[in-house]
């Protein structure tokens, strides 16, 4: 497991101790936090691994990467440390990861969709149209953090990118130059009341990852080609739980 944070004191205890719950191996990336954050973290029997300064989400996964290759893992799942993504799901996205070698899993926020703000729903609607065209394969929910990522995608933990973007280049590059495919799980969509502010600026953060998007369309001369690809495409989704599956 991989999990990247900063500031989440006061959720991180909780996140780790479900997972380690479960029986899994814990490698947690503080991203150069100032609250009591590494201090809860370095207490549990987990592999912590810090920034000295704030580096960005993109920075923090790729340090889990590399850390995860230099381990000898063929994947990791990664989860944030905020408590919106849960224990309860990693085996269902392993268990797909299982069912579907050399492919990225992602929880796909698909159970109680209503939950979503509406200006969060649709601009990821949006960003799930733009990385479709990108990747040439039709994706949802791409801007979900808990994903397993097998070892094609880890090694290319050196792409240039940073900040939330990283999650977004890491589904095209591994695409384009690894062909890897991307299946989807149902997870529940959770916007607690009680969790922090999220470290993602809507604004900012999706127009750079808008920005990237289309720069890598026009870049790879992919407009014509992938948008015949993803158009009578449906998003490969697996419910484990139920042994069914979609897709185009």
């Amino acid at each position: 497991m991989l999990i990247p944070c900063l500031n989440e004191a006061r959720a991180i205890r909780g996140v780790i101790a479900s997972v380690l719950a479960l029986g899994y191996p814990v490698m947690v990336v503080d991203d150069g936090s100032d609250d009591g954050t590494p201090n809860i973290v370095a207490a549990l029997p987990v592999t912590l691994i810090r920034h000295p300064q704030r580096r960005g989400k993109g920075e923090a996964l790729r340090t889990g990467f590399r850390a995860a290759l230099k381990h000898g893992y063929d994947g990791v799942v990664s989860m944030d440390g905020d408590g919106q993504h849960v224990a309860e799901d990693i085996p269902r996205l392993l268990a797909a990861a299982r069912r579907y070698p050399n492919h990225i899993v992602s929880g796909a926020r698909l159970r109680h969709r209503e939950r979503q703000p509406n200006y969060r729903r649709r601009a990821n609607d949006f960003a799930d149209w733009g990385i479709s065209w990108a990747a040439g394969q039709c994706l949802v929910d791409t801007q979900c953090g808990q994903r397993y990522y097998p070892r094609a995608a880890l090694e290319l933990a050196d792409i240039k990118s940073g900040g939330f973007a990283f999650e977004t280049d890491i589904l095209i590059e591994a695409a384009l130059q690894r062909g890897v495919r991307v299946a989807s799980v149902p997870i529940e969509s959770r916007y607690l009341g009680d969790m922090r502010l999220s470290h993602f600026r809507p604004v900012r953060d999706f127009s750079r990852i808008t920005a990237r998007v289309v720069w890598r369309i026009l870049r790879a001369g992919l407009m014509r080609d992938h948008l015949r690809q993803i158009r009578d495409q449906q998003p490969l989704i697996y419910d484990p739980e139920h042994e069914t599956d979609a897709h185009g």
